[in-house]
């Protein structure tokens, strides 16, 4: 009975069924609104056509990613306080309501020949009941709850890992479902449907199956414990020295274990903008040519970016043994600023996914930055931490979006992929708050010892 206890306290399948819902949404909502404004009787030349589409397009998704972005602030901190404070399944079970709410107002809209904006309630919606910002702070608190310190990056890579793999799959069969039963039914009902189906069942599981896991003791609570009875204080390794203020900066009004946690949400701010600056447009640059994506290549294309995921986990799970978290994060960072970089130049498919191996190691930075803040904080206080970091990355997110698709309507004819090169300058900009991470643990101890364990 202890094993069925223990695996009960697992958030893994609401976070691969949860993907999967979400992979299926994506891919419909984008194809919807394309279609939606595809102007297939005007007697305009295709090119302008294609551009007039891609502009519309771009400026929906402006909209409904500021909706959707901003809606979570009204709602998000409170819900993760009332985790921390009363049960620590609000954060999660709350947001999965709204997504089921939300995403049944795309299949009404296929089926009722809505109106597009309908999609601007469901994106508020989604939003008011905490949204992605709410529930990925209260996956990553319940995630940090149940490990040590020592395993706690390789405990949340892993999340990120079912994460990649459920979008993976659900990516893979998205293009299909949207189109496969086009013959009898409307096109997106199939899909959209099993999108809400899987949401309905991440509410029931996350209802009456998953169990909070009980906290790990951490470091500074065993050494607290052993000074009690007049032991040793073992070693703990990684970030958890640098929680230890100095004698010499205990006079300073910011402790270095705060320093560093400003520091971290600097770098996962930069990071996170640099990401989402080019995911943003990616969508739209392979519908346009010179690819000119189908709804099959695009779930291919969606797929090889969760693949990266699986590789990303790999490094964690190798790099984590001999390698300091610090460390971990330069590496994700240069693979993705290197691929994005490749990214601008693509002009042909197979440059595009040569581009998406090299950002293998892309997914490392965000969870092992959490796993360093959890280092530094309390355990009752993780789902706070949480969801301000993730409220800080959602703020960068919707600023970014918006900037970025209009400034891809900027450039589209001129130069489509110039949105890349801007990320890859955001990228290598994260680098410097992590190198000042990097220096001061470099201070306490080897200049060798920074980079291995």
């Amino acid at each position: 009975m202890a094993w069925m206890t223990m695996m009960r306290t697992w958030v893994e399948p609401v976070v691969a069924g949860s993907q999967v819902a979400s992979a299926f949404y994506d891919t419909a909502l984008l194809l919807v609104v394309k279609n939606y404004y595809n102007q297939t009787n005007s007697t305009a030349p295709s090119h302008l056509l294609q551009d007039a589409q891609q502009k519309a397009v771009s400026n929906f998704y402006i909209i409904y990613n500021l909706v959707l972005g901003l809606s979570p602030l009204v709602s998000a901190y409170g819900l993760s306080k009332l985790g921390d404070k009363v049960h620590r399944k609000i954060p999660i079970c709350l947001p999965l309501l709204g997504y089921l709410g939300s995403k049944s107002l795309l299949l009404l809209l296929i089926l009722l020949d809505w109106p597009i904006e309908v999609m601007y309630g469901a994106a508020a919606f989604n939003g008011l009941t905490g949204g992605f910002t709410t529930f990925w702070a209260g996956i990553m608190a319940l995630g940090s709850l149940g490990s040590s310190e020592s395993r706690r990056s390789l405990r949340l890579i892993i999340i990120e890992l079912v994460y990649g793999l459920a979008g993976f799959l659900g990516s893979m069969a998205s293009g299909y479902l949207f189109v496969g039963f086009s013959d009898r039914y409307r096109e997106g009902t199939v899909l959209v449907s099993c999108s809400i189906a899987c949401y309905a069942f991440c509410l029931l599981y996350s209802v009456f199956v998953l169990i909070v896991p009980k906290s790990a003791p951490s470091c500074t609570a065993k050494a607290k414990g052993v000074e009690e009875v007049g032991g040793q204080v073992p070693a703990c390794t990684g970030a958890a020295e640098s929680a230890q203020p100095s004698e010499s900066s205990s006079k300073a009004p910011v402790t270095p274990s705060k320093l560093i946690i400003i520091i971290l949400f600097v770098a996962a701010i930069l990071y996170d903008l640099a990401v989402v600056g080019a995911m943003n447009v990616l969508p739209l640059f392979l519908l346009r040519e010179p690819l000119s994506w189908n709804a099959v290549q695009i779930g291919y294309g969606n797929a090889a970016g969760y693949a990266i995921f699986i590789t990303s986990f790999l490094g964690v799970f190798v790099f984590s043994k001999y390698l300091r978290d610090i460390t971990m994060i330069i590496i994700g960072v240069v693979s993705f600023t290197v691929g994005v970089l490749i990214m601008a130049f693509v002009r042909w498919t197979f440059l595009f996914y040569i581009a998406r191996a090299v950002m293998l190691f892309a997914l490392i930075p965000l969870p092992t930055i959490r796993s360093m803040l959890s280092k530094h904080v309390e355990g009752s206080s993780y789902g706070k931490v949480f969801v301000l970091l993730q409220l800080s990355l959602v703020i960068t997110g919707v600023v970014t979006s918006t900037v970025f698709n209009k400034i891809y309507q900027s450039t589209l004819n001129w130069y489509s992929g110039f949105c890349f090169i801007l990320s890859f300058l955001a990228g290598c900009l994260s680098l410097l708050p992590l190198s000042i991470v990097a220096i001061k643990q470099r201070s306490t101890t080897g200049s060798f010892q920074i980079l291995t364990k």
